[in-house]
């Protein structure tokens, strides 16, 4: 069931590394899954470690294993680069011909050159280079 906010709802035991899920707000990665046995008197509860999508700070949300948790509907795009100046990279989507700035992570400083294509992944209404297209 897709939200008009730009996330849907999903059971926490279906979390998996690598997906995605809303942690304060933002879209984070999951980078770690802790299960802890049920009690006496409650159910398990899991907790999750993921990073920001867009600004790489670790984060973590404890919940019942019953819950619900939100994931970020996330949207890929192909764009070309336009040009770099300094940690800024102006690219423009191979689609639309869109053309917009995204900071570049530190794992792509020094790979990145104007003609070179990318991948924007593009959620809650941000963007943010991904990777590079080989």
């Amino acid at each position: 069931m897709a939200d008009d906010e730009g996330y849907q709802r999903e059971s926490v035991k279906d979390v998996r590394i690598g997906r995605y899920v809303l942690i304060d707000g933002i879209p984070c990665r999951v980078v770690d899954i802790e299960t802890s046995s049920p009690g006496k008197h409650g159910s398990a509860k899991v907790r999750i470690t993921a990073m920001g999508m867009f600004d790489g700070q670790k984060k973590s949300i404890i919940k019942p294993s019953h819950d619900d948790i939100e994931v970020p509907i996330i949207t890929k795009r192909k764009a070309q680069v336009v040009s770099i100046t300094g940690s800024t990279a102006q690219v423009m989507d191979s689609e639309t011909y869109e053309v917009y700035d995204l900071p570049v992570a530190d794992e792509l400083k020094g790979k990145l050159e104007p003609g070179k294509e990318v991948e924007v992944m593009e959620a809650m209404g941000r963007k943010a280079l991904s990777r590079i297209w080989q």
